[in-house]
């Protein structure tokens, strides 16, 4: 009796292959993950009167804010140039997880990160 390969594979060599390249693609995409996660990102808005720092982790980790932005009058003007280093900042750090692990996925694979 014949023996039969393995999904047309061929046979247990391949397979060992294929499991020790996907082994190999799971390694190297933690280690990027974990690099992501230590860069840190800064955004300003306003002109530079607001600045703030991410990190690849999501986290705010500093807020700079120019005496000259705060007016007692116009506080509406400081949240939305607070809100919009944030999200500028945040952009940035999606956007360089995207390009790295976007990068490392297998053919048009790459939004899935």
């Amino acid at each position: 009796m014949a023996k039969k390969q393995f999904g047309g594979f061929g046979g247990g060599a391949n397979m060992q292959q294929l499991m020790r390249q996907a082994q190999k693609m799971q390694e190297q995409l933690a280690k990027a993950q974990e690099e992501l996660e230590t860069k840190t990102y800064e955004a300003s808005a306003g002109g530079g009167m607001v600045l703030c720092k991410v990190d690849g982790k999501h986290q705010v980790l500093e807020i700079t804010i120019k005496p000259e932005a705060v007016d007692p009058d116009d506080v509406e003007m400081l949240q939305d140039l607070v809100t919009a280093a944030i999200n500028e900042a945040m952009r940035m750090s999606d956007e360089d997880r995207e390009k790295t692990m976007g990068a490392m996925a297998p053919g048009g694979m790459g939004g899935l990160f």
